[in-house]
Protein backbone atom coordinates (compact mmCIF):
# COMPACT_ATOMS: atom_id res chain seq x y z
CA UNK A 1 0.00 0.00 0.00
CA UNK A 2 2.81 2.34 0.72
CA UNK A 3 4.17 1.31 -3.13
CA UNK A 4 0.81 3.40 -3.92
CA UNK A 5 1.01 5.93 -2.17
CA UNK A 6 4.48 7.06 -2.86
CA UNK A 7 3.82 6.57 -7.10
CA UNK A 8 0.47 8.89 -6.71
CA UNK A 9 3.08 11.69 -4.54
CA UNK A 10 5.63 11.19 -8.11
CA UNK A 11 2.82 11.21 -10.86
CA UNK A 12 1.07 14.36 -9.10
CA UNK A 13 4.17 15.98 -8.79
CA UNK A 14 4.76 14.90 -12.85
CA UNK A 15 1.79 16.15 -13.30
CA UNK A 16 2.26 19.90 -13.49
CA UNK A 17 5.49 19.87 -15.37
CA UNK A 18 3.14 18.03 -18.43
CA UNK A 19 1.91 20.21 -21.33
CA UNK A 20 -0.26 17.17 -22.10
CA UNK A 21 -1.54 15.46 -19.29
CA UNK A 22 -3.20 12.84 -20.89
CA UNK A 23 0.58 11.48 -20.79
CA UNK A 24 0.59 10.65 -17.04
CA UNK A 25 -1.90 7.17 -17.93
CA UNK A 26 0.79 6.19 -19.77
CA UNK A 27 3.43 6.64 -17.28
CA UNK A 28 5.61 3.02 -16.49
CA UNK A 29 5.04 3.63 -12.83
CA UNK A 30 1.36 3.07 -13.47
CA UNK A 31 2.12 0.11 -15.52
CA UNK A 32 4.04 -1.49 -12.65
CA UNK A 33 1.48 -0.94 -10.23
CA UNK A 34 -0.76 -3.06 -12.25
CA UNK A 35 1.97 -5.13 -13.28
CA UNK A 36 2.73 -6.03 -8.93
CA UNK A 37 -1.04 -6.96 -8.57
CA UNK A 38 -0.20 -11.03 -8.77
CA UNK A 39 2.99 -10.81 -7.26
CA UNK A 40 0.80 -9.49 -3.72
CA UNK A 41 -0.77 -11.86 -1.07
CA UNK A 42 -3.94 -13.49 -2.05
CA UNK A 43 -6.03 -11.59 1.00
CA UNK A 44 -4.59 -7.92 0.02
CA UNK A 45 -5.02 -8.82 -4.10
CA UNK A 46 -8.11 -7.15 -4.00
CA UNK A 47 -7.71 -4.13 -1.93
CA UNK A 48 -4.60 -3.40 -3.47
CA UNK A 49 -6.69 -3.53 -6.99
CA UNK A 50 -9.27 -1.23 -5.82
CA UNK A 51 -6.24 1.42 -5.08
CA UNK A 52 -4.48 1.33 -8.06
CA UNK A 53 -8.19 1.75 -9.94
CA UNK A 54 -9.14 4.53 -7.80
CA UNK A 55 -5.35 5.96 -8.35
CA UNK A 56 -6.25 5.79 -11.97
CA UNK A 57 -9.35 7.24 -11.82
CA UNK A 58 -8.35 10.31 -9.87
CA UNK A 59 -5.65 10.98 -12.72
CA UNK A 60 -7.97 10.85 -15.35
CA UNK A 61 -10.28 13.29 -13.26
CA UNK A 62 -7.50 15.45 -13.61
CA UNK A 63 -6.54 15.12 -17.24
CA UNK A 64 -9.95 15.41 -17.93
CA UNK A 65 -10.63 18.66 -16.10
CA UNK A 66 -6.99 20.02 -17.29
CA UNK A 67 -8.59 19.71 -20.93
CA UNK A 68 -12.25 21.26 -20.01
CA UNK A 69 -10.11 24.19 -19.18
CA UNK A 70 -7.70 24.35 -21.75
CA UNK A 71 -10.36 23.69 -24.87
CA UNK A 72 -11.23 26.63 -26.89
CA UNK A 73 -12.69 27.27 -30.41
CA UNK A 74 -10.00 28.21 -33.09
CA UNK A 75 -11.02 30.81 -35.36
CA UNK A 76 -10.68 28.84 -39.37
CA UNK A 77 -7.98 29.79 -41.41
CA UNK A 78 -8.10 30.66 -45.17
CA UNK A 79 -5.36 28.05 -46.31
CA UNK A 80 -5.18 29.74 -50.24
CA UNK A 81 -4.23 33.32 -48.21
CA UNK A 82 -0.77 34.54 -47.70
CA UNK A 83 1.11 33.47 -44.70
CA UNK A 84 1.04 36.92 -42.99
CA UNK A 85 -2.82 36.90 -42.83
CA UNK A 86 -2.88 33.67 -40.69
CA UNK A 87 0.09 34.07 -38.32
CA UNK A 88 2.76 36.58 -37.99
CA UNK A 89 5.57 37.65 -39.72
CA UNK A 90 9.04 35.75 -39.40
CA UNK A 91 11.60 37.59 -38.40
CA UNK A 92 13.72 38.15 -41.42
CA UNK A 93 17.28 38.52 -42.23
CA UNK A 94 18.49 42.31 -41.71
CA UNK A 95 19.30 43.76 -45.23
CA UNK A 96 22.42 44.53 -43.80
CA UNK A 97 23.36 41.24 -44.10
CA UNK A 98 23.06 41.01 -47.71
CA UNK A 99 23.58 42.79 -50.51
CA UNK A 100 21.70 43.73 -54.08
CA UNK A 101 22.62 40.70 -57.09
CA UNK A 102 24.62 42.32 -59.99
CA UNK A 103 21.29 41.82 -62.21
CA UNK A 104 19.65 43.71 -60.21
CA UNK A 105 21.92 46.28 -59.90
CA UNK A 106 22.52 46.77 -63.73
CA UNK A 107 19.03 46.69 -64.40
CA UNK A 108 18.33 49.77 -62.05
CA UNK A 109 20.92 51.85 -64.09
CA UNK A 110 19.69 50.52 -67.32
CA UNK A 111 16.40 52.03 -66.37
CA UNK A 112 17.91 54.94 -65.09
CA UNK A 113 20.28 55.66 -68.78
CA UNK A 114 16.93 55.36 -70.35
CA UNK A 115 15.01 57.01 -68.04
CA UNK A 116 17.10 59.79 -68.66
CA UNK A 117 16.49 59.66 -72.63
CA UNK A 118 12.77 59.82 -71.71
CA UNK A 119 11.55 56.06 -71.99
CA UNK A 120 9.98 54.59 -69.38
CA UNK A 121 10.08 51.01 -68.02
CA UNK A 122 7.05 48.09 -67.99
CA UNK A 123 6.90 45.00 -66.55
CA UNK A 124 6.88 41.67 -68.64
CA UNK A 125 5.01 38.38 -67.66
CA UNK A 126 6.61 34.88 -66.89
CA UNK A 127 3.31 33.34 -68.61
CA UNK A 128 1.90 34.52 -71.69
CA UNK A 129 -0.01 33.60 -75.12
CA UNK A 130 0.75 33.07 -78.47
CA UNK A 131 -0.94 35.75 -80.03
CA UNK A 132 1.50 38.02 -78.03
CA UNK A 133 4.79 36.14 -78.41
CA UNK A 134 4.42 35.35 -82.11
CA UNK A 135 1.45 36.87 -84.14
CA UNK A 136 1.26 40.40 -82.85
CA UNK A 137 4.91 40.62 -84.27
CA UNK A 138 4.26 39.34 -87.39
CA UNK A 139 4.98 35.50 -86.70
CA UNK A 140 1.72 33.95 -88.02
CA UNK A 141 1.03 30.48 -87.60
CA UNK A 142 3.05 27.90 -89.35
CA UNK A 143 6.09 30.48 -89.68
CA UNK A 144 9.16 28.81 -89.43
CA UNK A 145 10.92 31.64 -87.54
CA UNK A 146 8.87 30.09 -84.31
CA UNK A 147 11.11 27.19 -84.51
CA UNK A 148 14.32 29.15 -83.28
CA UNK A 149 13.25 30.41 -80.29
CA UNK A 150 12.98 26.63 -78.61
CA UNK A 151 10.06 28.38 -76.80
CA UNK A 152 8.68 26.33 -73.37
CA UNK A 153 5.03 25.35 -73.03
CA UNK A 154 2.99 24.29 -70.74
CA UNK A 155 0.32 22.00 -70.93
CA UNK A 156 -2.58 24.58 -69.77
CA UNK A 157 -4.23 26.56 -73.24
CA UNK A 158 -6.12 29.77 -74.07
CA UNK A 159 -9.36 29.75 -75.24
CA UNK A 160 -8.23 28.90 -78.80
CA UNK A 161 -7.04 25.79 -78.28
CA UNK A 162 -3.15 27.25 -78.08
CA UNK A 163 -0.65 26.24 -75.44
CA UNK A 164 0.47 29.40 -73.06
CA UNK A 165 4.12 29.98 -73.32
CA UNK A 166 7.41 30.75 -71.13
CA UNK A 167 7.99 34.20 -73.05
CA UNK A 168 11.35 33.47 -74.80
CA UNK A 169 11.98 37.37 -75.25
CA UNK A 170 10.33 40.52 -73.70
CA UNK A 171 8.65 41.73 -77.39
CA UNK A 172 5.97 39.86 -75.72
CA UNK A 173 4.80 43.41 -74.71
CA UNK A 174 5.88 45.27 -77.43
CA UNK A 175 1.72 44.84 -78.79
CA UNK A 176 0.63 45.90 -74.98
CA UNK A 177 3.03 48.88 -75.07
CA UNK A 178 2.25 50.18 -78.00
CA UNK A 179 -1.64 49.84 -77.45
CA UNK A 180 -1.11 51.17 -73.95
CA UNK A 181 1.23 54.64 -75.21
CA UNK A 182 -1.09 55.07 -78.59
CA UNK A 183 -3.06 57.85 -77.38
CA UNK A 184 0.72 59.77 -77.02
CA UNK A 185 0.98 59.98 -80.77
CA UNK A 186 -2.80 61.95 -80.78
CA UNK A 187 -1.25 64.33 -78.43
CA UNK A 188 2.18 64.63 -80.44
CA UNK A 189 3.92 62.88 -77.85
CA UNK A 190 6.34 60.04 -79.14
CA UNK A 191 5.81 56.31 -77.57
CA UNK A 192 9.22 55.63 -75.85
CA UNK A 193 9.35 52.63 -73.38
CA UNK A 194 11.84 49.92 -72.54
CA UNK A 195 10.50 46.17 -71.00
CA UNK A 196 13.68 45.10 -68.52
CA UNK A 197 12.51 41.63 -67.63
CA UNK A 198 13.49 37.93 -67.46
CA UNK A 199 12.85 35.59 -70.39
CA UNK A 200 13.08 31.75 -70.70
CA UNK A 201 14.89 29.24 -73.44
CA UNK A 202 14.90 25.56 -74.04
CA UNK A 203 18.91 26.31 -74.69
CA UNK A 204 21.63 23.89 -74.31
CA UNK A 205 23.65 25.13 -71.30
CA UNK A 206 27.08 26.55 -71.36
CA UNK A 207 29.33 29.37 -70.46
CA UNK A 208 27.33 31.97 -72.37
CA UNK A 209 23.96 29.96 -73.04
CA UNK A 210 21.67 29.67 -69.92
CA UNK A 211 17.55 28.83 -70.32
CA UNK A 212 16.85 31.86 -68.13
CA UNK A 213 17.95 35.04 -68.71
CA UNK A 214 17.26 38.86 -68.70
CA UNK A 215 16.51 41.06 -71.64
CA UNK A 216 15.81 44.79 -72.33
CA UNK A 217 13.36 45.36 -74.97
CA UNK A 218 13.17 49.05 -76.48
CA UNK A 219 10.72 50.92 -78.88
CA UNK A 220 10.35 54.45 -80.02
CA UNK A 221 6.99 55.46 -82.29
CA UNK A 222 6.82 58.30 -83.71
CA UNK A 223 6.02 60.71 -86.92
CA UNK A 224 9.15 60.45 -89.11
CA UNK A 225 11.17 58.33 -87.08
CA UNK A 226 14.57 56.51 -89.02
CA UNK A 227 17.17 54.14 -88.52
CA UNK A 228 19.82 57.30 -87.65
CA UNK A 229 17.99 57.44 -84.86
CA UNK A 230 18.00 53.91 -83.58
CA UNK A 231 21.54 53.72 -84.13
CA UNK A 232 22.10 57.21 -82.37
CA UNK A 233 19.88 56.12 -79.53
CA UNK A 234 21.80 52.64 -79.09
CA UNK A 235 25.07 54.22 -78.88
CA UNK A 236 24.43 56.41 -76.44
CA UNK A 237 23.03 54.05 -74.33
CA UNK A 238 26.10 52.14 -74.45
CA UNK A 239 28.56 54.91 -74.30
CA UNK A 240 26.65 55.96 -71.18
CA UNK A 241 26.61 52.18 -69.64
CA UNK A 242 30.46 51.90 -70.27
CA UNK A 243 31.47 55.52 -69.53
CA UNK A 244 33.62 55.59 -72.93
CA UNK A 245 33.16 56.84 -75.85
CA UNK A 246 32.44 53.97 -78.76
CA UNK A 247 32.17 52.93 -82.06
CA UNK A 248 29.15 51.43 -83.86
CA UNK A 249 27.91 49.40 -87.32
CA UNK A 250 25.32 47.85 -88.11
CA UNK A 251 25.10 44.55 -90.60
CA UNK A 252 21.73 43.69 -92.16
CA UNK A 253 19.77 40.98 -90.23
CA UNK A 254 16.49 39.40 -90.42
CA UNK A 255 13.87 39.73 -87.94
CA UNK A 256 10.13 38.64 -88.41
CA UNK A 257 8.72 42.11 -86.65
CA UNK A 258 11.32 44.65 -87.91
CA UNK A 259 12.02 45.88 -91.17
CA UNK A 260 15.03 46.48 -92.44
CA UNK A 261 16.81 44.24 -89.60
CA UNK A 262 20.04 44.82 -88.11
CA UNK A 263 22.28 43.20 -86.05
CA UNK A 264 24.41 45.92 -83.92
CA UNK A 265 27.99 45.47 -83.05
CA UNK A 266 30.03 47.64 -81.02
CA UNK A 267 34.49 48.68 -80.97
CA UNK A 268 35.23 46.30 -77.58
CA UNK A 269 35.59 48.36 -74.77
CA UNK A 270 38.60 46.69 -73.31
CA UNK A 271 40.94 46.33 -75.78
CA UNK A 272 42.64 48.02 -78.74
CA UNK A 273 44.02 45.25 -80.65
CA UNK A 274 41.75 42.44 -79.82
CA UNK A 275 41.51 40.18 -76.90
CA UNK A 276 39.33 37.14 -75.80
CA UNK A 277 36.02 39.14 -74.61
CA UNK A 278 35.81 40.05 -79.16
CA UNK A 279 37.73 37.29 -80.15
CA UNK A 280 40.74 39.26 -81.29
CA UNK A 281 38.05 41.21 -83.80
CA UNK A 282 38.11 43.75 -82.01
CA UNK A 283 34.24 44.55 -82.58
CA UNK A 284 31.63 42.79 -80.93
CA UNK A 285 27.77 41.71 -82.00
CA UNK A 286 25.29 42.70 -79.14
CA UNK A 287 21.65 42.86 -79.99
CA UNK A 288 19.06 42.65 -82.80
CA UNK A 289 17.05 46.12 -83.85
CA UNK A 290 15.45 47.60 -86.43
CA UNK A 291 12.84 49.76 -87.79
CA UNK A 292 9.41 48.21 -86.25
CA UNK A 293 7.13 46.29 -89.03
CA UNK A 294 3.99 48.34 -90.43
CA UNK A 295 2.01 44.64 -89.64
CA UNK A 296 3.26 45.01 -86.20
CA UNK A 297 1.92 48.96 -85.84
CA UNK A 298 -1.09 47.72 -87.66
CA UNK A 299 -1.93 44.92 -84.68
CA UNK A 300 -1.51 48.01 -82.55
CA UNK A 301 -3.89 50.33 -84.76
CA UNK A 302 -1.45 52.32 -85.67
CA UNK A 303 -1.35 53.90 -88.82
CA UNK A 304 2.39 52.99 -90.47
CA UNK A 305 1.57 55.19 -93.47
CA UNK A 306 1.44 58.23 -90.84
CA UNK A 307 4.09 57.10 -87.66
CA UNK A 308 7.35 54.55 -88.07
CA UNK A 309 9.50 53.60 -85.08
CA UNK A 310 12.37 51.04 -84.30
CA UNK A 311 13.01 48.35 -81.64
CA UNK A 312 15.53 46.52 -80.53
CA UNK A 313 16.14 43.78 -77.83
CA UNK A 314 19.61 43.23 -75.74
CA UNK A 315 20.35 40.59 -73.35
CA UNK A 316 21.16 41.73 -70.08
CA UNK A 317 23.64 39.31 -69.03
CA UNK A 318 25.51 39.66 -71.80
CA UNK A 319 26.07 43.77 -71.35
CA UNK A 320 26.92 42.65 -67.13
CA UNK A 321 29.17 39.67 -67.99
CA UNK A 322 31.68 42.42 -70.44
CA UNK A 323 31.18 45.32 -67.99
CA UNK A 324 32.32 43.08 -65.27
CA UNK A 325 34.18 40.58 -66.39
CA UNK A 326 32.20 37.71 -65.61
CA UNK A 327 33.44 34.42 -67.47
CA UNK A 328 30.46 32.37 -66.83
CA UNK A 329 26.65 33.27 -67.35
CA UNK A 330 25.36 30.75 -65.06
CA UNK A 331 26.92 32.02 -62.36
CA UNK A 332 23.77 34.96 -61.94
CA UNK A 333 21.81 31.72 -61.11
CA UNK A 334 23.74 29.56 -59.19
CA UNK A 335 23.57 31.34 -55.57
CA UNK A 336 26.84 30.91 -55.25
CA UNK A 337 27.73 32.74 -52.17
CA UNK A 338 31.56 33.22 -53.06
CA UNK A 339 30.41 35.11 -56.57
CA UNK A 340 27.75 37.02 -55.03
CA UNK A 341 29.67 38.50 -52.68
CA UNK A 342 32.45 40.33 -55.38
CA UNK A 343 29.66 42.54 -56.28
Amino acid sequence: MEQIAETRLILLERLKGLENKAEILKSPELKQLFGAIPTVEASKRGEFGKLINALRNELEDIVSKNLDQTTEVLRPIDVTAPFDINSSLPNLIPSSQGTMHPLTREITKIVDIFGRMGFVAEESREIDDQYHMFESLNFPKGHPARDDYDTFMTVETDADGDQFIAPAHTSTMQNRTLIKYRDNLENREPIAAIVPDRVFRNEDLDARHEHTFYQVEGIYVDRGVHAGMLVATLQKFLEEYYGQKLEVRVNPFYFPFTEPSFEFALSCPFCDNGCNVCSNSKWIELLGCGMIHPNVLRSAKIDPNEYTGFAFGCGIDRLVMMKTGIEDIRHFQSGKLDFLRQF
